[in-house]
């Protein structure tokens, strides 16, 4: 039951890649000033999942609390390292600069998206109502990087067609990684212990190194003071469902 869970949720997370589609519904000035909102919630949700769930659950595994940590930086450098060399573009606005490797972009997407499924498959074995809340984190972060990666390969040259067709074949290969996950942990000794504190330093690394940063961009004092409540907002709902344990 833990693998149909888990399955369900790599399906939920592809299905967001969808969203490029309200891009088209949805006018251009509307969805700029809606995004950063977006992208406020996604960051404390990933923050929220990072601290009070990941790491807490990874205690249960890794008792040393240095090795620990060394693991949470291990996967805040492979992020890191990802974004860096893959040119892996975590675009969350509405104007994205347009890259000339879009198709390098589609390669880093398709590797994001077979982490992302990795880190469900495996927390899902561990635990289902942790694997509920981490999918909430994904789901969160997904949205508006699923509504800006569709925007720059729209801009990098493909029809509306086609630019959904290989946003949502990249994220395909999220249900892929939640099988590869879900089996490595079942089978590996120590693939969990490695695999959650390395999840939660590149929830960590995706908030701060790519979500934060757009977020002050936003000069508008009722508009920031906005922001702030939603980053709030998405680190209480990962509380709230961990207080559900």
């Amino acid at each position: 039951m833990n693998l149909l869970y888990a399955l369900i949720a790599s399906v939920i997370v592809s299905l967001i890649s969808l969203v490029g589609v309200f891009a088209l519904i949805i006018k251009d000035n509307v969805l700029k000033k809606i995004m950063i909102f977006l992208v406020a919630f996604a960051a404390g949700g990933l923050i929220g999942g990072a601290f009070l769930d990941i790491i807490p659950e990874a205690t249960e595994y890794v008792k040393d609390s240095t090795q620990l940590f060394l693991f949470v930086i291990l996967g805040y450098t492979l992020f890191f390292m990802l974004e860096k060399y893959l040119h892996w573009r975590h675009c969350h606005t509405a104007e994205c600069e347009v890259h000339r490797f879009t198709y390098l972009n589609i390669v880093g997407d398709i590797v994001h998206n077979f982490s992302d499924g990795m880190i469900i498959g495996a927390v899902f074995l561990i635990d289902i109502k942790l694997g509920i809340a981490t999918t909430l984190a994904i789901v969160f972060h997904e949205i508006p990087h699923e509504l800006g990666n569709f925007t720059v390969l729209l801009y990098g040259g493909f029809s509306k067609l086609k630019a959904l067709f290989f946003n949502f074949l990249s994220s395909l290969f999220a249900i892929a990684g939640t099988i590869a996950g879900y089996y490595f942990a079942g089978t590996i000794n120590g693939f969990s212990s490695i695999l959650l504190p390395a999840a939660a330093g590149g929830f960590i690394y995706i908030a701060s190194c790519d979500l934060i940063p757009e977020l002050h961009k936003e000069e508008d004092g009722k508009r920031s003071a906005f922001i702030m409540v939603t980053f709030v907002a998405g680190i209480i709902l990962m509380y709230l469902l961990k207080m559900l344990d």
